[in-house]
């Protein structure tokens, strides 16, 4: 929650593709039902967006995925966000995810296949890189796979690691980070077969499984994690589609619902979220069905911080829809607000 006691929505979105930036809105706290309060126009491409928490209260931080690379943090503390310090640069092309991590702030460079770690000021103002930890290698795809392509970056449940997803090199590596030098060290690393091209991964409420979504290869892996060794274990991989599918299509984002009982994953080409269940296990998966994602390509999914409401970001059809949920875990849509080029959702 904010210092307001409301719970608010932020939106990112490609301004090099007709984005306003990042869009604040009001949460309603029945239905969901987002509204557009304003629009935060400081840096190109705010494609994703973290919340970390300060004695004040909470700060946006976003990234500006472009070919140099930079985040900006905001207080939204208060009704209208304030940016705290210049946009800082982040040393690396293409940031493309980023996380908040005790004192600091981490983001995937996808440009340049590496994960950047940056301090924070006490008041949660981002400082200049204390590291830059390249990746390694490449994968088969004769495309997106000639070099390492950092997807996402995230800290475990524990918060003793952190995880980074390389679309690139069909991996997951886990790292330590060291507080008191800023730098991060490569621990271990889970290899996934050639051509996966790994996006994003979500933990299970335990935290002790993960579930790794693949973008080239439409499937998500099940993984067995251990938080006291830092060993990340593939179990089973699962096709979103048993069947088969008849266009192109690209999975971007996986969410787990809060009674460990589904998953979601947004999949764009059939611009649909995939509903897989969980046993109580949290091994055995089964996909029960997909439901249409409210719009085209959708970028980014969302949990509503009560479990009740999903969120999909749809980039090409400009809009974030939210969905009712039940015990079923069958998404039913409930509205939408025009975002266009939205690309990620977040809320404080």
């Amino acid at each position: 929650m904010n210092g307001t006691g409301a719970l608010k929505a932020f939106i990112g979105s490609f301004t090099s593709k007709g984005g306003p930036g990042i869009v604040h809105a009001t949460v309603d706290p029945h239905t969901g039902a987002l509204t557009a309060a304003g629009i935060i126009e400081t840096v190109p491409d705010p494609s994703y967006l973290a919340v970390g928490h300060r004695d004040r209260g909470p700060v946006l931080y976003c990234v500006s995925e472009t070919a140099q690379g930079a985040v900006a943090g905001f207080d939204v503390s208060g009704p209208v966000p304030r940016l705290l310090g210049e946009p800082v640069p982040t040393g690396a092309a293409e940031p493309t995810h980023l996380t908040v991590h005790e004192d600091h702030l981490m983001t995937a460079d996808y440009g340049s296949g590496s994960v950047t770690l940056l301090p924070l000021a006490a008041d949660g103002t981002p400082l200049a890189p204390s590291s830059v930890l390249p990746h390694e290698g490449s994968g088969p795809h004769p495309e997106r796979q000639l070099a390492p392509h950092a997807h996402q970056v995230l800290q475990d449940p524990s918060g003793d690691w952190v995880l980074s997803v390389d679309l690139g090199t069909d991996s997951v590596r886990v790292c330590c980070l060291d507080p008191h030098t800023g730098q991060l060290t490569l621990h271990h690393v889970m290899d996934l077969p050639p051509g996966t091209g790994p996006r994003h991964l979500a933990f299970h409420p335990r935290g002790d499984h993960a579930y790794v979504l693949g973008e080239l290869r439409p499937t998500v892996t099940v993984c067995r994690w251990n938080p006291a060794t830092g060993v990340l274990q593939p179990i089973e991989e699962r096709p979103l589609f048993p069947d088969g599918v008849g266009v192109p299509v690209q999975p971007s984002a996986p969410v787990v619902s809060q009674d460990s009982r589904h998953l979601w994953a947004a999949v764009r080409g059939t611009d649909t979220i995939a509903v897989l269940s969980l046993d109580e296990t949290g091994e055995v998966m089964r996909v029960v069905t997909s439901v249409p994602c409210g719009g085209r390509w959708p970028r980014d999914l969302a949990l509503h911080p009560a479990g009740a409401h999903l969120y999909a970001a749809n980039e090409r059809s400009g809009d974030v829809t939210w969905f009712d949920l039940d015990e079923s875990g069958v998404p039913r849509r409930s509205g939408s607000l025009a975002v266009p080029a939205a690309s990620a959702v977040v809320f404080a």
